[in-house]
């Protein structure tokens, strides 16, 4: 009963993974024309009075403090689109929005100034398909930066002992759709290369949103945590995972219990360092596997690599966890028996080297909005992803690039409400898709993977349910990566209605694996990993038979 269960979910949870609605077919004008020349650039602020009750949204209009706005979208009075968040989807929206003079697009950032932060992010196939045809001269800047690991070998090695156990092909679903190949790109680079290629003062420093309303013509009041405040036509939510702007709409905590963010069950030690693999040029990733724990090596280019250590802990573990003698050793003593590869690299990775997180996600979800009238929500803001899949940012930029579409669309401000709406349709489905994949991800790995059984000069090497499962799941793996990859490769514009090819295909390898694995998992970890949590109920179960019934 157990099984089956499982299997109706599952099945449940493919199908509407693919089932996507066909798309139909501030300030003053543009007034920025010069390109910002300074990454330590700390642009304009504003002030204004202060909004005195930030945590929760008024129920009424406040009366209008500028001049009536034609409804009439135009070149001379355009529609003033305001973007909370200048990270990954941020500033690849605003770069969708630049060159068109019926907008007027203005970004406004928390941090003071920006600085180089942040290692490396992965940039797939879909997202840099998407990128090469939003704007020509910044995919052109991105792959001068950039570090190809989609024309290499990838995989999974037995982390015990040191043997491919599958292999991931991301070159050949590229090359058949003539896309660029996945690759890494650091992220202080990326965020330069949008900011450089906006009009000089689109983003403005040192002042995050706090909260918004409505206001009495239509439009929207936005304030800000400077004290400041502006009004706008449109507002979105690009401010991550802790987004104060989803907090506004949905009326909810900005984190905690209530905010509907979620601890995934674990943590990850990260080490970014120079180090002269034995691979290096041959091989891009790799995920060492093993019993409740696995350990990723990645190229990153120019002789530097990036390594993370994926265990299962409760959170905030780095404070009730004693390490006297560092992280490294802490490590080395977790991953002791496993591949000399793993103790190579953390044996010459400094202290200063490591950081670790509690990796947090969040479903997207059909009953909580995505908008509200004249705002709505996009990346990490709405469905924040583990990073197994590395399309957390790659998934931002496909938000980014549906929602220019459909903003560009609106000739009249009456229009903002429906636009704001098509734009979530098309992207709730493959976005919980990914998301779920990518929790699934881990789940089976940690929870589901041991070393693999084997026969070995006449002796059974851990001969036992984990390690027999893990032996079974070895040939089914490559498949349901070349559909998986498939999938996210041939739907990056989100238009198609239906993907019954790719969906079938998930569902028929992706059910395999997980009843081979639902004995190690149980159906806890399996609900969070599929996250079904966030289509399950009334309005999810709504939503999924609306996008079936005019296909069959």
């Amino acid at each position: 009963m157990k099984i089956s269960i499982i299997t109706l979910l599952l099945t449940i949870k493919t199908i509407s993974s693919f089932t996507v609605n066909t798309p139909n077919s501030p300030n003053t004008p543009k007034t920025c024309q010069s390109r910002t020349t300074s990454w330590q650039a700390n642009l304009s602020q504003r002030q204004i009075s202060p909004y005195s009750n930030p945590s929760k949204r008024p129920s009424t209009i406040l009366p209008s403090t500028v001049a009536p706005i034609e409804s009439k979208v135009s070149s001379s009075q355009p529609l003033r689109v305001t973007i909370a968040g200048a990270g990954v989807g941020g500033l690849a929206l605003a770069n969708c929005l630049k060159d068109h003079a019926h907008v007027s697009c203005r970004v406004v950032e928390k941090t003071s100034a920006f600085r180089r932060f942040g290692g490396p992010i992965q940039l797939a196939s879909n997202a840099l398909q998407v990128l090469k045809e939003m704007d020509s001269s910044v995919y052109s800047q991105v792959q001068e930066k950039f570090t190809n690991t989609g024309d290499k070998e990838n995989g999974i090695k037995d982390g015990i002992r040191d043997e491919w156990y599958a292999k991931f092909d991301l070159a050949t679903p590229a090359e058949a759709r003539s896309m660029p190949y996945t690759g890494v790109i650091d992220r202080p680079d990326l965020q330069e290369i949008f900011l450089q290629s906006l009009p000089q003062g689109t983003v403005t420093n040192g002042a995050g949103v706090k909260t918004y309303e409505d206001v009495e013509g239509g439009g929207l009041k936005v304030h800000l945590d400077d004290g400041t405040d502006h009004e706008c036509d449109v507002l979105i939510g690009a401010d991550g995972i802790w987004s104060a702007v989803r907090a506004s709409m949905r009326d909810e905590p900005l984190k905690g219990e209530g905010s509907g963010v979620s601890y995934s069950g674990y943590t990850v030690f990260a080490g970014e360092l120079a180090y002269a693999s034995p691979d290096n040029g041959s091989v891009g990733y790799k995920v060492y596997i093993g019993p409740k724990q696995y350990f990723v090596i990645t190229d990153i280019g120019n002789g530097n690599y990036q390594w993370y250590a994926f265990l299962a802990r409760p959170p905030r573990s780095m404070e009730t966890e004693e390490r006297p003698d560092g992280n490294v050793p802490y490590l080395k003593d977790i991953f002791e028996g496993w591949s000399k590869d793993v103790h190579a690299i953390l044996d010459v990775t400094k202290e200063t080297e490591i950081e670790q997180r509690d990796l947090y996600d969040r479903p997207p979800s059909v009953v909580k909005p995505w908008t509200d009238g004249k705002a709505a929500l996009i990346g990490d803001a709405v469905h924040a992803m583990m990073p197994n899949l590395g399309q957390g940012g790659c998934q931002a930029i496909e938000d980014a690039w549906v929602l220019k579409e459909e903003i560009l669309k609106i000739k009249d401000r009456g229009e903002i409400s429906g636009a704001l709406g098509r734009y979530r349709d098309r992207r709730l489905i493959r976005s919980a898709a990914v998301q779920g994949l990518s929790r699934f991800a881990s789940d089976i790995i940690i929870k589901g993977f041991d070393t693999p059984f084997k026969y070995n000069g006449g002796k059974f090497e851990n001969f036992n349910y984990a390690g027999v499962v893990t032996k079974m799941m070895q040939p089914i793996l490559p498949v349901f990566f070349s559909i998986q990859f498939n999938f996210l490769y041939e739907g990056y514009r989100n238009d198609v209605a239906v993907d019954l090819k790719a969906g079938l295909g998930l569902l028929t390898v992706g059910s395999l694996i997980l009843l081979l694995g639902a004995g190690g998992i149980g159906e806890g970890g399996v609900l969070a990993g599929m996250g079904l949590e966030g289509i399950l109920g009334g309005e999810g179960f709504e939503a999924l038979f609306a996008n079936l019934q005019d296909f069959f």
